[in-house]
C-alpha cells in the first residue's frame, strides 16, 4: 500500500545521496583560514601591547649596581666596587663630532634606516659568507639601544627577531635624537664604565661637551670590543681603531682630511684614583653597602666602620708571624677586631688576599677548640653554678669515649669552676656538659650569636663544631657589651642593636673566668693589662690555634691554620696567637683607641697578686705583668714573635 506523503519514493534518494550532500564539515575545517588570520592578529596584537609597555627610558635609569667608593672610619677611600654610570647625555647638546663619531663606524645610515637596516644585513651577510664565519654584523644603533636597554647578550635567532621587533617600535616612539642620546648613555666602554659621560671622565677627565674629535673617535672605536680596545689595556690598539673611525668620517663628510691629521694622536688622563678592587674587608661590607644605599648616578661614597691605622697593623703583624714561624708549618691566619656592638674596625682574611682572596675570618668553617667553653660554662652558670663551684678534674668515660687533657695532666680532685676553665680542663667541660645538658649549651651559644651546626653528643663540649672566627668572635663581644647577640657591621645603616641585656650576675661570672684564664691560665701570655679578658683554643692534633679576648672596648680575636687543615707544629692558641693578640692589642692601646668605661687604657702596668683562696693547677705559672709591653699606651708595643726554640708559655689542652 502506497504511503500518501511520497515518503517511500524519496527514502532510496536519500540513502543513496552522497556523504558530503548531507554531512557538515567541522567549523575549524570550514574557516581554516580565517581561524589562523585571527590567531596571527592576536598574537601581534599581544607582541604589540608588550613591546609597547616597555620602558623607554631605561636605558636612562642609574645601574643596579652602581660603583661603590669604600672609605674608612677615619675618611680614607679603600676600595671601589661596582660599575660606574653618569647621568644621562643629549646629543643634541653635543658637539657634532661626537655623536657623529658613533654613527659613522656604528651604523652609517642611521639617519635613513626605520630601526632595521635591510641594505647592512645583506651586506653582512654576504661579507660572512665570503669570509667563511662572522666578521660583520648588521645591527643598527636602533638594534644596539634595544639589546642593551631591554635584552640579554644571548646569541640566538630568537633575540636578533626581538631585537628588530623592538628597535621597529622605538623608532616609532622616539626621535633619532633620543634614540642616539640613550644608546650613548648607556653603552658600555670597558673598565667597567657605562655611558658618554662616565667614559669621558674615566678616559680623558673630561665632561662629553668638551671631548675632541680625536678624543670622541677613540671612545666610538672601543664600542666594538671595549674590553680589548681601552686605552688602558692597549693603546696602541686604541689608536690604530681611532684612525679608522676618523677615516670613516672623513669618508661621510664629517670632518675635513686636515681635522683627521691633525687628532690622530690622543693623550690619554684617567680621571678617576686608582683603587684596589676587594680587599678581605671590601667583600664582606659590599653586600650591607649595596643594601644601605639606592641607585644613583656616578660613584657613591660609603663611609665604613674600618679604621685604616689598625687594619695596617693587623695586616703586618699577622704576616710578621707567619713568615718568622714557617718552621711550625703554619701558613695562614685570620684577625678581627670588633667593638663590643658589633663594629668590625679590622679584619685580616689571610697572608695575602692577592694571592687568596679566600675570607678565613667570615667564611672558614673551623673547629673553635676550647674557645667554645666559654658558652659551656655559661650555661653552668644558668644552672646555679658560681666561678667558685667544684667540679672533678679526673679522668671520665662516656660509653667509647675518653677525653683527656693535655699530657694526660689531671688535678686529681675537685676544682673550682675558675680554675678548671683557666687551666682549660677537657674533663672538667664535658662534666659540666653531663650535668647541664647539650639543649642547654645550645641554648647559650644561640643566645650569644653563634649559628653553628652542633654534633649529637657531648663532644660539642670540647668546640668540635665547625664555625666561623666572626661567629665566635661576636659571642665574645656579647660578654663584653653585656647585652646579645652582637651582629658584626662594616657600615652605621647596617648596624643591629642587641635585642636582649646579659643579666648582670651571668656576666660578671663571665668576666671572672675570662680574667682568671689570661691571669692565671692557658691565656697568660696575653696578660699586657687589668682589663685583659680572653680565652685559648686549640683543637686535635694542633690543626687549628685561636685566641679571643677584649680589653675594654676592643674585641679581637686570632686564628692560625692551614688551608689544607694539616696539623701545626705544637702551635696553641696560648702561644702564637696569643702573642700576637697581645702585639696587636698592645698597639691598639699605644694609638689610644681602647677604653674603659670611657677612659683611655693606660698608665703603668699593674702587678697582679694571686687571691690566696686560688689554688693553681699543676703546670700553670703565675705570672705578673711588669715591665711588660703595650701596658702604656705612650709607649710603643714590643713585637712579640717567638723564639723558634721555646715552647708556649702554657700548653692549650687540644679537645681529645
Amino acid at each position: 500500500m502506497s504511503d500518501p506523503t511520497g515518503s517511500q519514493d524519496m527514502a532510496p534518494a536519500a540513502a543513496g545521496a552522497p556523504p558530503d550532500a548531507t554531512v557538515r564539515k567541522p567549523f575549524w575545517r570550514r574557516r581554516s583560514w580565517q581561524i589562523v588570520g585571527g590567531v596571527l592578529a592576536l598574537v601581534l596584537v599581544l607582541l604589540v601591547s608588550l613591546v609597547w609597555s616597555l620602558p623607554l627610558g631605561r636605558a636612562l635609569e642609574p645601574l643596579k649596581s652602581p660603583t661603590l667608593i669604600l672609605v674608612t672610619a677615619d675618611g680614607k677611600d679603600f676600595a671601589r666596587r661596582g660599575s660606574y654610570k653618569e647621568a644621562p647625555v643629549d646629543v643634541s647638546k653635543l658637539p657634532s663630532h661626537v655623536g657623529g663619531a658613533f654613527v659613522a663606524i656604528e651604523d652609517r645610515r642611521f639617519y635613513q634606516h626605520f630601526g632595521v637596516d635591510l641594505r647592512a644585513i645583506a651586506r653582512a651577510v654576504q661579507r660572512n659568507s665570503d669570509a667563511g664565519g662572522v666578521r660583520e654584523g648588521g645591527s643598527t644603533i636602533t638594534q644596539q639601544l634595544a639589546k642593551n636597554a631591554f635584552l640579554t647578550n644571548e646569541r640566538s635567532l630568537r633575540r636578533k627577531a626581538q631585537e628588530a621587533l623592538i628597535a621597529v617600535y622605538l623608532e616609532a616612539r622616539l626621535s633619532k635624537n633620543e634614540i642616539l642620546s640613550r644608546y650613548l648613555s648607556a653603552v658600555y666602554f670597558g673598565d667597567g664604565v657605562y655611558g658618554l659621560r662616565a667614559a669621558a671622565r674615566h678616559y680623558f677627565d673630561k665632561t662629553p661637551e668638551t671631548l675632541s674629535i680625536g678624543e670622541s673617535a677613540m671612545l666610538a672605536g672601543m664600542v666594538k670590543a671595549p674590553s680589548k680596545l681601552a686605552p688602558t689595556e692597549d693603546l696602541p690598539a686604541a689608536r690604530a681603531r681611532a684612525r679608522i673611525v676618523l677615516a670613516t668620517m672623513v669618508e661621510l663628510g664629517d670632518i675635513t682630511p686636515a681635522q683627521a691629521r691633525q687628532n690622530r694622536s690622543v693623550r690619554v688622563r684617567e680621571g678617576r684614583v686608582k683603587l684596589p678592587v676587594g680587599s678581605y674587608f671590601a667583600d664582606w661590607v659590599t653586600p650591607q653597602a649595596r643594601l644601605a644605599f639606592e641607585r644613583a648616578y656616578g660613584e657613591v661614597r660609603v663611609q665604613t666602620t674600618l679604621d685604616s691605622v689598625l687594619q695596617d697593623r693587623a695586616e703586618k703583624i699577622l704576616r710578621r708571624a707567619i713568615a718568622g714561624n714557617r718552621w711550625a708549618n703554619v701558613t695562614q691566619g685570620a684577625i678581627i677586631a670588633m667593638r663590643p656592638d658589633g663594629r668590625v674596625v679590622a679584619m685580616v682574611g689571610g697572608v695575602d688576599y692577592a694571592d687568596s682572596q679566600f675570607n678565613r675570618a667570615v667564611d672558614a668553617q673551623r673547629q673553635p677548640g676550647s674557645a667554645f667553653k666559654l658558652f659551656v660554662y655559661q650555661a653552668a652558670l644558668r644552672d646555679g653554678m658560681t666561678p667558685d663551684s667544684m667540679i672533678l678534674d679526673a679522668p671520665v668515660e662516656i660509653g667509647d669515649w675518653k677525653p683527656e687533657n693535655h699530657e694526660g695532666r689531671y688535678a686529681g680532685h675537685d676544682v673550682r669552676l675558675r680554675n678548671a676553665f683557666a687551666s682549660s680542663s677537657n674533663v672538667a667541660a664535658v662534666r659540666l656538659a653531663q650535668e647541664v645538658g647539650r639543649g642547654a649549651i645550645i641554648k647559650a651559644a644561640r643566645d650569644m650569636g653563634v649559628t653553628a651546626k652542633f654534633p649529637d653528643d657531648l663532644t660539642l663540649a670540647l668546640g668540635t663544631a665547625p664555625m666561623s672566627l666572626m661567629e665566635l668572635t661576636a659571642g665574645y663581644a656579647a660578654v663584653a657589651n653585656g647585652s646579645m647577640p652582637v651582629t658584626p657591621y662594616g657600615v652605621m645603616q647596617s648596624a643591629v642593636p642587641a635585642k636582649r641585656p646579659l643579666p648582670k650576675k651571668e656576666r660578671d661570672e663571665l668576666l671572672d673566668l675570662l680574667r682568671n684564664s689570661v691571669v692565671f691560665g692557658t691565656g697568660n701570655t696575653a696578660n699586657l693589662s687589668q682589663y685583659a679578658h680572653g680565652k685559648t683554643g686549640t683543637t686535635q692534633d694542633y690543626r687549628d690555634a685561636l685566641f679571643i679576648g677584649f680589653v675594654g672596648d676592643m674585641v679581637v680575636a686570632v686564628w692560625l691554620g692551614n688551608d689544607d687543615n694539616s696539623p701545626m707544629n705544637g702551635i696553641a692558641g696560648g702561644g702564637l696567637p696569643a702573642k700576637i693578640w697581645r702585639e696587636f692589642m698592645g698597639e691598639a692601646m699605644r694609638l689610644k683607641t681602647v677604653r674603659v668605661a670611657g677612659k683611655v687604657v693606660g698608665g703603668p702596668p699593674v702587678r697582679v697578686e694571686t687571691p690566696a683562696d686560688l689554688e693553681v693547677l699543676p703546670g700553670l705559672e703565675v705570672p705578673t705583668v711588669d715591665g711588660e709591653p703595650g701596658a702604656s699606651p705612650d709607649a710603643p708595643a714590643e713585637p712579640a714573635a717567638p723564639t723558634p726554640a721555646e715552647p708556649p708559655v702554657q700548653p692549650e689542652q687540644p679537645p681529645f
